[in-house]
């Protein structure tokens, strides 16, 4: 049978070696993270559309802030939890570290991350950091003081989240018994080894007296709290989205019918019949899941997914098409739609398709892939250049990326949008070598 490399739009952000950091885009799954998030931005008086939740491609369990406008949390985790008020607390927990300044304090001098190179920087920094030969994960290594201080909080800062945490979680009408049922979770860890510790806990050291805070809390403030159901269908939609793309077919199948709703169901059944190269039953479960949503941008996003890696690049320009109708902003959906365009020869209307989404989202290395062929495609070399210096910025490949933009330079006017980026890229890099 053939086998079909999936990996829900993967994006590698950066690496090393022994271990690489990796950011899964997809549309469906920020979304539904957005929407967990949206109501704990606001209590926390954080932007929702200034403050992203990604998800790391790590089967280990953490959660960690970036920077002041990113939020991590590993897919691992995002597996293990069991409720939306779960996943909810984890990001209160990391929103108030934002909120309280303790990221500002702690990385006055981290460069922002709204940039390709800055982001590259961060993220290469955090891979940078694993040892494998000390099996710590995230923030610990041999030469990691530095980034072990920037994401390691204090036990007073970690009391100090968790009492900001509840209280977002109240004033927007989420029980915060949320937050203990991920603490029970790391119960315990404190006596492993530290090379058998989840990196959560090496990130927000648990005490017992955090965890009688948060149930004492939980318990005076969280009584009579419903469950919201539109949180938990999101929650579920994506887990169910995720284990589907990571666990194996089969094991998806035989729980497909556990789902919360039909359109999950047939959802995560169409991923597993994928994967599995069944092409035909692939397309009758999505379709299965658009007539009980037909309207749904991301079940029509998977849809254009699975015909394009299906080599079907006609059809799948229809259901990204009509999948862009519905969710026009959607730098993802708009960055599938321009893959297929390009796979399709049309390289004028995926050029202008692909321009549209880097406008949105100028941090997906695949979009800047596809946007330097295009570009290269289309006899714009400096172009080119200057997105591919960004992509392997963001990959955390930063001499690959000085000598695109070294080019871009060269080629580019002077002064010009393109041309800047590819400077910032060269600056990154040349202190990226410095240090």
């Amino acid at each position: 049978m053939r086998v079909i490399i999936l990996s829900l739009c993967l994006a590698l952000v950066a690496g090393t070696p022994a271990r690489a950091l990796t950011l899964l885009r997809d549309a469906d799954i920020e979304y539904a993270l957005s929407e967990l998030a949206r109501p704990i931005f606001a209590a926390a008086g954080l932007s929702p559309t200034n403050t992203k939740v990604l998800l790391v491609d790590d089967t280990s369990l953490n959660a960690f802030v970036a920077d002041n406008a990113h939020i991590l949390i590993h897919s691992g985790l995002l597996m293990k939890l069991e409720t939306a008020r779960s996943v909810q607390a984890v990001l209160a927990h990391e929103a108030a570290h934002i909120a309280n300044g303790h990221i500002s304090r702690r990385a006055a001098n981290m460069r922002s991350a709204r940039t390709a190179a800055g982001l590259g920087l961060i993220l290469s920094g955090l891979a940078a950091t694993q040892s494998a030969e000390a099996g710590l994960g995230l923030a610990v290594g041999t030469q990691s003081s530095v980034l072990r201080n920037f994401l390691a909080h204090t036990r007073a800062e970690e009391a100090a989240a968790d009492q900001s945490a509840v209280r977002y979680m109240i004033r927007a009408g989420i029980d915060p018994m949320g937050a203990v049922e991920v603490m029970q979770i790391f119960r315990g860890q404190e006596a492993l080894t530290i090379s058998r510790q989840d990196p959560y806990m090496l990130t927000h050291p648990l005490s017992r007296d955090r965890l009688r805070t948060l149930e004492g809390l939980a318990n005076a403030y969280g009584r009579d709290i419903p469950k919201d159901p539109t949180a938990e269908y999101w929650f579920q939609r994506a887990k169910g989205k995720l284990t589907a793309f990571e666990r194996n077919p089969g094991w998806t199948l035989k729980r497909a019918g556990e789902s919360a709703t039909p359109d999950i169901r047939h959802m995560r059944e169409a991923v597993a019949h994928h994967r599995r190269a069944d092409l035909g039953r692939a397309i009758q479960s999505i379709d299965a899941a658009l007539a009980q949503r037909p309207n749904d941008p991301f079940l029509l996003d998977l849809k254009g997914q699975i015909l394009l890696e299906s080599r079907r690049a006609p059809q799948a320009i229809a259901a990204y098409a009509q999948a862009a109708r519905f969710a026009p902003k959607s730098a993802l959906i708009l960055g599938g739609l321009g893959r297929a365009q390009l796979a399709s020869g049309d390289t004028g209307s995926a050029l202008a398709t692909l321009e549209r989404a880097y406008a949105r989202d100028s941090q997906d290395p695949r979009l800047l892939r596809d946007l330097s062929v295009a570009y290269a495609q289309t006899g714009q070399n400096g172009l080119a250049s200057a997105a591919t210096a960004e992509r392997y910025a963001i990959q955390g490949r930063l001499k690959d990326a000085a000598i695109h933009a070294e080019r871009a330079l060269q080629l580019l006017p002077r002064g010009s949008p393109a041309w800047r980026r590819a400077e910032d890229v060269a600056v990154a890099a040349r202190t990226a070598a410095r240090r």
